[in-house]
């Protein structure tokens, strides 16, 4: 599997800590593969949404970032 190295904030880095030691995840490896595939599902809607749609794109600012993905999904496995 490629290696990749990405920067994330404090918060972030807390967070995903707190999904390893409550056991929701076995690494951070795990909650960032979630979180992309989460991502991926979401742009991939998005962009069928749009071309059945034929909407605007969102706006930048109001578009999901992968935190925002990560909480998302975190509550959606808390709620099974």
């Amino acid at each position: 599997m490629p290696m990749v190295t990405v920067s994330i904030s404090p918060e972030q880095a807390a967070k995903m800590r707190e999904a390893v030691m409550a056991g929701d995840y076995a690494s951070g490896s795990e909650v960032v593969r979630a979180a992309l595939r989460l991502w991926v599902d979401t742009v991939a809607a998005g962009s069928n949404r749009h071309r059945n749609e034929r909407t605007t794109p969102l706006p930048h600012d109001e578009q999901l970032n992968v935190a925002e993905l990560y909480a998302a999904h975190a509550q959606k496995r808390r709620q099974a």
